[in-house]
């Protein structure tokens, strides 16, 4: 019998559809991926801003988690919006149970419109619970200044903080690079391996628009869509990039709402996996 590739996202529910488990799901499907959902809060947002947040009671939680890997399973799960430190723990525990699953953590601090979306105590509680079960951490520049308290502007930089979030107990951290200025975009991966740290860059040119709403969200959900599937870190990095880079040019010319708008996920993804093996 035939079985899907399956992924479970862990996130908040963004109403404008542009973010959280909704950028999820539609990323899931996007790369041929059955996805699933369990909702740590409710946000009331759109592309001007964030109106209002309702973390979910943690038992709510636990068993919408428990409720889909009891059952379905999961090859692979993504860990977006958490918001407490309660419902950080029941998320640690219930995941606890299947080590074998890789876990991606998009650690999801303030919205793009400055909105907090995770207290302190949920901080401390991400940092000791969920990074030493992480396969991959995906922190922007803001969120690696948060989490180790450095200032990031140069290379040199980004590899201390690179070593310093390791040095939290994650396998590999993947430090984003679309809030440095310029016309490149430099996302850098880090690795813990016998004598020392490895370090890659997944560079690419910068796309002009203001469509950028759901951007970490998407990346971390196509990372762990590929994941599933069995491709190694490295390879699935680097078709997340690629995913979210031809889903921010397919989006640079509509205009949804009045603010910052999303990625379009319903580009042809085959498309852009079948140019990348022609030309790598």
């Amino acid at each position: 019998m035939k079985h899907y590739v399956r992924v479970l996202t862990i996130a908040g529910s963004d109403s404008g559809g542009g973010a959280g488990v909704q950028a999820d799901l539609k990323t899931f499907a996007a790369l041929g991926v059955y996805g699933m959902s369990a909702i740590t809060a409710i946000t009331a947002q759109n592309t001007r801003g964030v109106e209002g947040v309702w973390p979910l009671p943690p038992e709510w939680v636990r068993r919408q988690v428990d409720a889909v890997l009891d059952d379905i399973g999961a090859d692979a799960i993504k860990i977006g919006m958490l918001g407490s430190a309660e419902v950080a723990m029941a998320v640690a525990e219930a995941i606890r149970r299947y080590p074998e699953i890789p876990v991606v953590v998009d650690p999801v601090m303030v919205s793009t419109s400055g909105a907090v979306l995770l207290t302190d105590d949920a901080r401390a509680v991400l940092v000791d619970q969920i990074f030493p079960i992480a396969w991959l951490v995906t922190p922007n520049l803001p969120e690696v200044e948060a989490l180790t308290g450095m200032l990031v502007r140069s290379e040199g930089d980004r590899r201390r903080a690179g070593e310093a979030l390791l040095g939290l107990g994650c396998r590999a951290v993947l430090i984003k690079g679309g809030h440095a200025a310029g016309s490149e975009v430099d996302d850098w991966l880090f690795q813990a391996e016998a004598g020392g740290v490895s370090m890659q860059d997944f560079g690419h040119c910068r796309v002009n628009t203001g469509n950028t709403h759901g951007t970490g969200c998407t990346l971390s959900a196509a990372i762990a869509a590929q994941l599933a599937t069995g491709d190694s870190l490295v390879d699935a990095v680097g078709t997340g990039v690629r995913f979210v880079h031809e889903a921010l040019s397919a989006g640079a010319g509509f205009q949804i709402g009045g603010g910052r708008g999303p990625l379009n996920h319903g580009f042809d993804p085959q498309a852009m996996r079948q140019h990348a093996g022609e030309t790598e």
